[in-house]
């Protein structure tokens, strides 16, 4: 019998940019090795509609995700925790089976100002550090396996 896949959650302030942009990176890189999802410390409540735009630019679809608690995950097994912001590291608790924790910190495209074409390079720009990094990620789990 096949053990369990291993959840990796991805923690922000907000959950509504940065953690999400994440998730859909990182769902997509690791395929069905992994189960990923994304919460916030103070959720917002939505996912920001540019993150959203960003992302089906590269061709993920995070439309359909939504806003959640850091608590909603503390009565399941959380193998993986990955902190995308400081205010999160700083808030994050330990969840149950939890063997590692990353703190990885992102700008937040979400305080980008000006038009939105200045906007979206923002974005852009967070979402390929994002993608740089969750994707070597999940080469460097499929190469541990």
């Amino acid at each position: 019998m096949s053990s369990p896949k291993p959840t990796v959650l991805i923690l922000c302030t907000g959950n509504s940019c940065r953690s999400h942009l994440a998730e859909g990176i990182l769902r997509a890189a690791a395929g069905d090795s992994l189960i990923v999802a994304s919460a916030g410390s103070k959720p917002a409540g939505y996912v920001h509609p540019l993150a959203i735009r960003v992302m089906q630019e590269i061709g993920i679809d995070i439309s359909a995700h939504r806003s959640k608690h850091m608590n909603d995950f503390l009565t399941g097994t959380v193998e993986t925790v990955i902190t995308v912001c400081g205010n999160a590291d700083q808030a994050c608790p330990i969840f149950p089976g939890q063997v590692n924790r990353h703190h990885w910190p992102f700008d937040d495209p979400a305080h980008a100002t000006g038009t939105e074409e200045q906007q979206l390079t923002v974005f852009r720009r967070v979402r390929d550090e994002i993608r740089r990094a969750f994707e070597c990620y999940a080469d460097g789990r499929r190469d541990a396996q």
